[in-house]
């Protein structure tokens, strides 16, 4: 089953929008200058201070293949998982590409032209 293990927020201005979030849910924005991506935490950091679930995410510079939050679904095999989209009447907008040593990402569209990300972890 692909759960929802993360959301990326894109903007326009990421410092405004980063203030934004920050002032208005809380969140905390750390700033990823090498890969161009801020890291959002979206909850408490220790498991003692959870009360329900919560994912993290990230924000970027907005494009325009991405321009909409867009929620990311982990997958155990990426290529497969695309090639299964492509199948079902889906579309890939940024193929795989390498998210440091932590795993692979790529964009896609679902049947309804909804972008949304494909995750798999690294092995």
């Amino acid at each position: 089953m692909g759960k929802v293990v993360h959301f990326e927020i894109p903007a326009d201005d990421v410092k405004r929008a980063s203030e934004f979030y920050k002032k208005v849910f809380d969140w905390e924005m750390t700033a990823v200058p090498e890969m161009d991506y801020t890291m959002v935490t979206s909850g408490p950091k220790t498991d003692q201070d959870v009360k329900w679930p919560f994912i993290n995410g990230g924000m970027m510079k907005r494009t325009a293949g991405i321009s909409s939050p867009v929620v990311v679904m982990d997958v155990k095999d990426l290529n497969a998982t695309l090639k299964l989209l492509e199948e079902n009447g889906g579309k890939i907008i940024k193929g795989s590409q390498s998210v440091g040593d932590m795993g692979f990402i790529a964009y896609v569209t679902d049947s309804e032209n909804n972008v949304v990300g494909v995750w798999q972890n690294a092995k």
